[in-house]
């Protein structure tokens, strides 16, 4: 169920708000002796469950089961860990038992391939990636110390399960979650700052995303020897566009149906495309699984503090299993290469002299070396049209192997003109810094009300209107 359907937006949503506040606060209201304010939370992370269940069941029915045991398994290890007598074999066990289950799903196909052995999987389930990866997260930090091991399965499950943010993120630490798990308040304030944020990211995925979607799908069907110059070029900027309105906005959206709910979920972006070298954008571009690489592999590697040879070989394995989480793939593995190598060569050899660039020069250099990154990225396989060999003919097309301009693409060229400035406006904190100002105005009430709801409106027309609705990073 995508957050930008009228299933989600129309009856999942308004039915999960009706449960979760009135009925806490009904049945508080029958029998206050019994449930009082402990129970209240209770019953509503019950209800948050259940939901967050009922959600994850609508897309994948035939793998609860596997989320379920995946929730228990780790609740268990948590327990035994403080006590247990062995605790880095029994953490090496939860850990491994993790991976290996994501290694079959997502995996397990594609390195049996390369040794001849032909292995059929059912498909990947969604979101395996970002719950496995917080379960993991909850296991090493109760092993470190870092929080403790949770007693209350209920906790631990709406840990896990908890909708907005289950199939595409952000990775959420339990250490980022623990304390509302266990106490939260509520506000109109609070909800009204999730429902506005809810609202700027759907606009970014349905009026931004979708069209840029569109406009690369389109161009990259045409045959290989009718792509043009300028053609292949509106695709790539097309999808690069696409990708960051895409996540970006599903990520706004998760973390404003968390504040509704009485969550603070970790950013996950910050507008990564004014970044002024690829170790900025970095920072900026999903923070939360950079920050997970980071703690949980780069820094028990030895990090940088034990030669270069040593943060070489580091940097090596934190890249080369970016690349592989986003999928089992050879695109993915060079595109984790990719940006190995260009950070490489930042740290080390060009350290000196970025800083005394021109500030435009630096950035668009960045941009540049992100375009060609995604272009790598784009081409994963998941239908014919992208596979490794269309990309073979499309960087010919590029650089003008078909000629500069064909057919309709002078049309689309002015169509697009538009739209990509107004995209480029919108990678950047400008409209952000005028939504404050305006809101902090004399009209401030009137404007935070009728933006957000104007985004809504033309969000849903938008979709009412359209049949191309993807959602990239459930592939992952």
């Amino acid at each position: 169920m995508l957050f930008s359907s009228f299933t989600f937006l129309f009856f999942f949503l308004p039915a999960s708000l009706l449960l979760y506040f009135p009925l806490p606060a009904a049945l508080g209201a029958l029998f206050p002796r019994a449930i009082g304010k402990g129970g209240t939370l209770l019953i509503r992370n019950a209800v948050l469950l259940v939901l967050s269940l009922f959600f994850y069941a609508w897309g994948e029915p035939v793998y609860l089961l596997l989320m379920l045991a995946t929730t228990l398994f780790n609740y268990l290890i948590g327990l035994l860990l403080p006590r247990a007598k062995h605790r880095k074999a029994l953490l090496c066990f939860a850990v491994f038992s993790d991976l290996a289950v994501l290694f079959y799903f997502k995996y397990a196909p594609f390195f049996l391939s390369l040794l001849g052995i032909s292995l059929t999987v059912p498909h990947m389930p969604i979101g395996i990636s970002f719950y496995t990866f917080q379960a993991i997260s909850y296991v090493i930090d109760v092993y470190r110390g870092g929080v403790r091991a949770e007693r209350s399965l209920l906790r631990f499950g709406t840990y896990i399960a908890l909708f907005p943010q289950l199939i595409a993120g952000p990775i959420v630490r339990y250490s980022d979650v623990a304390s509302a798990l266990g106490e939260r308040e509520h506000s109109v304030p609070r909800a009204a700052r999730g429902a506005r944020r809810f609202a700027a990211g759907l606009a970014k995925k349905v009026v931004l995303a979708n069209p840029a979607g569109a406009l690369f799908q389109s161009m990259v069907a045409l045959p290989n020897n009718s792509l043009s110059a300028t053609g292949a070029w509106l695709a790539l900027i097309g999808f690069f566009f696409q990708i960051y309105f895409d996540f970006s906005g599903y990520s706004d959206m998760a973390i404003g149906l968390g504040e509704l709910f009485g969550f603070s979920f970790p950013e996950n972006f910050d507008y990564p495309y004014t970044a002024r070298s690829i170790t900025d954008f970095w920072r900026r571009w999903h923070i939360t699984l950079s920050s997970f690489f980071r703690e949980y592999v780069y820094f028990p590697l030895g990090g940088s503090r034990k030669g270069k040879v040593r943060t070489l070989l580091n940097l090596l394995a934190v890249w080369s299993l970016t690349g592989l989480w986003h999928g089992a793939s050879w695109n993915f593995i060079l595109w984790g290469i990719y940006y190995f190598v260009l950070l490489v060569l930042e740290k080390f050899l060009l350290c000196r002299m970025l800083p005394h660039l021109p500030r435009v020069l630096s950035h668009v250099l960045t941009l540049a070396a992100v375009l060609f990154g995604w272009l790598l990225f784009a081409f994963d396989g998941s239908t014919d049209a992208l596979s490794l060999s269309v990309l073979g003919s499309f960087i010919p097309a590029l650089f003008g192997k078909n000629g500069v301009m064909w057919g309709e693409d002078a049309y689309h060229l002015l169509r697009h003109l538009p739209f990509f400035a107004i995209a480029a406006l919108g990678a950047t904190p400008l409209p952000r810094h005028l939504y404050r100002r305006l809101s902090n105005g004399r009209a401030g009430g009137t404007i935070s009300l009728l933006l957000p709801l104007a985004a809504l409106v033309l969000s849903l027309a938008y979709l009412a209107d359209a049949s191309f609705n993807p959602f990239l990073y459930f592939r992952f």
